[in-house]
């Protein structure tokens, strides 16, 4: 094939018909399914074959609620007795302690997660936050997000295998997508929702003010400090001095790698695993969300559609925040699924299919591509899917 040749097949990805993509979409259903169940049948007393809990990061949250409910609500933030009910819980796995660094917000919502055996709750938690996920990402594009797309996006399984929150996540911000033309009040409940995970919703006041979203933007404030104020007053205190007296610690993990570059998905994280100092790390996270701000306003400005505003903001919040997991790529699958959709009904622009591939392969490749080639493959790929986004909601200004 010629050079040129090479260039159409990526540029326009031709080759990529649908049946193709169904069939790409059955092979990837099926092989972290099968994956998952030998990862399964090799574990031993919930313990998986690298010796970590199944669930590892839902460890964290079941034993702040086991803590929270048999001494005080701010025992959630006591470091040494939070390690001490993980040790005891799982007292053959790996020592690594799992940090709870949440608002006193989440603590209220998993609060009572103790009250079930741990995998009963781990169980509970993945299927009802599943199922909500799926739903609104359903109501976000119904021809698209079938029960068999969802369970083939490897997103899905990363934030499983964690026991994460990314289906809660992208339950509300889709949500809030989907909601801020006709419902904008329910739109700001959805984004105040967000709150329990604040590095989320930093844009959210620059795009909602650009777009003169007045309702969506007092609601949001409104449900926000509500929910700290009604943590405030069902834990007490206590707990926000717990939490913010604990913050140095999560901007500790953060600048000394200790959870590692190559798991951390932002700009941040690309910086620091080519071995620049936190000051230059933190810059090129600067500059990058000053530059994808820009982009937002102008296009929060001129378009009038909520459903394109809340995919650029949330595209464009994925290239600000510099921290950001594997299992928050779960949130890609709202821009997917929206340039998808426009792209069925409008036709397929340059670059689209190949952008749209990548970025439903990332969650899978992102973390092993940069620990053992050195390539952070996360900020190129998201820039890529907002400039995307960006063209397309510009082509209908």
């Amino acid at each position: 094939m010629t050079v040129l040749g090479w260039r159409s097949a990526i540029r326009d990805a031709a080759w990529m018909t649908r049946a193709r993509a169904r069939a790409y979409r059955d092979i990837l259903l099926l092989a972290p399914l099968l994956s998952i169940g030998i990862w399964i049948v090799l574990s031993q007393g919930g313990i998986d074959p690298l010796g970590k809990p199944i669930g590892t990061d839902f460890v964290s949250f079941w034993t702040a609620s086991q803590v929270a409910l048999r001494g005080s609500f701010a025992d959630a933030y006591n470091i040494d007795l939070h390690w001490s009910a993980q040790r005891a819980l799982f007292p053959d796995a790996d020592p690594g302690y799992e940090a709870f660094f949440y608002p006193p917000v989440f603590l209220l919502l998993c609060l009572n997660l103790a009250l079930l055996p741990y995998f009963w709750s781990l169980a509970c938690w993945l299927g009802v936050t599943g199922f909500a996920c799926w739903r609104a990402l359903r109501a976000l594009a119904p021809a698209i997000a079938t029960p068999l797309t969802f369970l083939a996006f490897p997103a899905v399984y990363l934030n499983a295998m964690f026991g994460q929150n990314g289906y809660l996540s992208t339950a509300l911000y889709a949500g809030a997508v989907v909601a801020l033309d006709r419902r904008p009040v329910l739109a700001g409940l959805c984004l105040g929702g967000l709150v329990y995970k604040p590095h989320l919703l930093v844009l959210v006041p620059v795009a909602l003010i650009a777009a003169r979203r007045w309702a969506t933007l007092a609601v949001t404030a409104i449900t926000a400090i509500g929910l700290c104020l009604l943590s405030a007053l069902c834990l007490g205190l206590e707990v926000w001095r717990g939490f913010l007296a604990n913050t140095h610690l999560a901007r500790a993990t953060l600048e000394q790698e200790l959870v590692g570059a190559a798991k951390m998905q932002s700009v941040f994280a690309a910086a620091q695993l080519y071995g620049a100092p936190p000051s230059v790390a933190y810059a090129a996270q600067i500059l990058s969300a000053i530059a994808v701000a820009a982009v937002l306003a102008r296009l929060a400005w001129t378009h009038r559609s909520g459903i394109a505003l809340g995919v650029g903001m949330l595209t464009a919040t994925l290239l600000t925040t510099p921290f950001l997991l594997g299992y928050d790529l779960m949130l890609l699958a709202i821009p997917l699924l929206w340039v998808l959709s426009e792209a069925r009904a409008r036709g397929f622009l340059p670059w689209e299919k190949t952008v749209l591939m990548a970025g439903f392969m990332l969650p899978m490749i992102s973390s092993t591509v940069a620990r053992y080639l050195m390539m952070p493959l996360a900020p190129l790929v998201i820039a890529s899917l907002f400039a995307v986004v960006a063209r397309r909601v510009s082509r209908d200004c």
